[in-house]
C-alpha cells in the first residue's frame, strides 16, 4: 500500500522548490525523516545541500533522521533558522494563552513583555531588544522580512521558558517576535526575563536569545541594496535537537 505525505516548506526552501508544499509518496512502512530528505534531495538535486542541512518537523516537533514517519503525520521541512509569518496571514498576532509568547505583525512593546514577568518575589528584571541594523560588513540593509512556522514557534518558545526554569529555578521568561517586514531601527525580538537575583537574570536572558536562534523555527530574509538573502542557509551543521550549550 502506498502512503502519501504533504510536506510544508518555509523560507528559502519554499522559494527554491517552487511552492509552499511538496507531496511525497512511498510504500507503507519504513519511511523515516532521513529517507524523506533523501527522496527530496534526489528530486531536487540542485538544492540537495540545503535539503540535507534542513530538519523534518513531525507533528510540530523536530524529528531525528532515524525517526519513523506514519500515515497522517503533519510534516514540514525546516531550513536552518535565523532566528521570524504565520501560515494564517490574516491574523495580526498569535499568542500563547498566558500572553507570554507572541508572534505579531505589529510593532513590539517592550513594556508589555516586561509586565508578563514581573512578580513580587523577584528582585531583578531585564529586557533584551533586537533591532534591524542598517549596515553589516559594509553592506546596507533596506529592511528585514521574517517568516515562521507559527504553531511550532510558539511551542519552542515555551520550551525555552521551561529550560530556563529548570536551570534557574523561579526565573520567568516572555518572548515576542515580529513577523513580516521590519524596517531599520525597529525591534524584531523582545525577550523579558525576571529572577530572584541579578546574576541568574543576566544568564537566563543570554540563554534565551541564543536558544531562540537555535531551535525556534523563524527565518530572516535580509533585503539589501545589492540583493536579498535568507540568513541561516549557510549553516550546514545546524542541529536543533542537540542539547543546549552549558
Amino acid at each position: 500500500m502506498e502512503v502519501q505525505w504533504t510536506v510544508r516548506l518555509f523560507a528559502g526552501l519554499a522559494e527554491r522548490l517552487g511552492g509552499n508544499e511538496v507531496r511525497v509518496s512511498s510504500a507503507e512502512g519504513g519511511m523515516t525523516a532521513g529517507k524523506l530528505k533523501a527522496l527530496l534531495a534526489e528530486r531536487f538535486p540542485s538544492h540537495a545541500g540545503l535539503i540535507h542541512a534542513s530538519f523534518v518537523a513531525r507533528n510540530e516537533v523536530y524529528a531525528a533522521d532515524d525517526e519513523p514517519l506514519e500515515s497522517g503525520d503533519e510534516l514540514a521541512l525546516l531550513p536552518p533558522v535565523s532566528g521570524g509569518a504565520p501560515e494564517n496571514a490574516g491574523e495580526d498576532e498569535l499568542a500563547s494563552e498566558d500572553g507570554r509568547f507572541i508572534l505579531t505583525y505589529k510593532p513590539l512593546d517592550a513594556d508589555r513583555m516586561l509586565s508578563q514577568v514581573i512578580v513580587p518575589e523577584h528582585g531583578a528584571s531585564l529586557v533584551f531588544v533586537g533591532t534591524t541594523r542598517e549596515w553589516t560588513n559594509g553592506r546596507r540593509t533596506v529592511h528585514l522580512e521574517y517568516e515562521a512556522y507559527a504553531p511550532m514557534a510558539l511551542k519552542t518558545m515555551r520550551q525555552i521558558d521551561d529550560e530556563i526554569a529548570a536551570k534557574w529555578p523561579g526565573t520567568r521568561c516572555a518572548i515576542a517576535h515580529r513577523l513580516g517586514t521590519v524596517p531599520i531601527g525597529e525591534a524584531s525580538v523582545v525577550i523579558a526575563v525576571s529572577a530572584p537575583h541579578r546574576a541568574g537574570c543576566y544568564e537566563a536572558s543570554r540563554y534565551a536569545i541564543e536558544r531562540l536562534k537555535q531551535i525556534v523555527p523563524i527565518w530572516k530574509k535580509e533585503i539589501r541594496e545589492d540583493g536579498s538573502e535568507w540568513i541561516g542557509e549557510q549553516q550546514e551543521s545546524w542541529n536543533p535537537t542537540a542539547p543546549a550549550a552549558e
